[in-house]
């Protein structure tokens, strides 16, 4: 297998994975109606952030020792469960919030964009379904005679292109319509879909065992 062979290879999956409906969508789409494009765009970089950790990781080998220990896995699983659970709850909590004291008319408070940053990347990389679908793939995928850090790296920013046409797409939607989606009681269930969506995540990963 070639390096160009790869990479277009890996497209293909990497197509398939981006185009699932999941976390990073849930986050991203929440940013753009709840906040702004930048907001969104800024949450979406940290997400690809994070899948360049994990490629370069898978790529040398570092996430094997998530799985081969139980205890590091666990622990990973465990804190990326809690990290989901909480900024579920804390959507939830916050609509419930508007709904005891109407700010009608009112914008919604703007966060730091370092914060939508960070919020991508964590999730991202506190979750080790992530970690163990790089750590399966990625390696198939990197030729013998290539240099395994910088074709992982490789590989994961052939994920993180097809990431940005697909969240861009996302981010323009939203933009489009969002007159109506930044209506208070839209922009109020699709936090409490979003919170429930998180919440259910880190449920599930908590009870899964990988």
């Amino acid at each position: 297998m070639t390096v160009t062979s790869a990479l277009l290879s890996f497209s293909v999956v990497a197509v398939f994975l981006t185009i699932i409906p999941g976390l990073d969508t849930a986050l991203v789409l929440r940013s753009a109606i709840a906040q702004s494009r930048r907001h969104a765009i800024v949450t979406a970089l940290g997400i690809n952030t994070g899948a360049l950790v994990w490629g370069a990781a898978a790529a040398v080998g570092a996430t094997a020792l998530l799985a081969a220990s139980t205890l590091a896995d666990d622990g990973l699983r465990i804190a990326g469960a809690l990290y989901m659970i909480y900024l579920g709850a804390m959507m939830l909590w916050r609509t419930r919030s508007r709904a005891a004291v109407p700010e009608a008319g009112r914008a919604p408070a703007s966060e730091p964009l370092w914060r939508a940053f960070a919020r991508g990347a964590t999730t991202n990389l506190l979750n080790p379904k992530v970690g163990a679908f790089y750590l399966a793939v990625i390696p198939q995928f990197v030729p013998a005679n290539s240099n395994h850090l910088l074709m992982g790296l490789a590989l994961a920013m052939v994920h993180n292109l097809v990431s940005v046409f697909w969240f861009a797409g996302l981010i323009g939607s939203a933009h489009l319509a969002r007159r109506w989606l930044s209506k208070d009681s839209v922009r109020g269930w699709i936090d409490r879909v979003t919170g429930v969506v998180l919440v259910g995540f880190g449920v599930k990963l908590a009870a899964s065992r990988a």
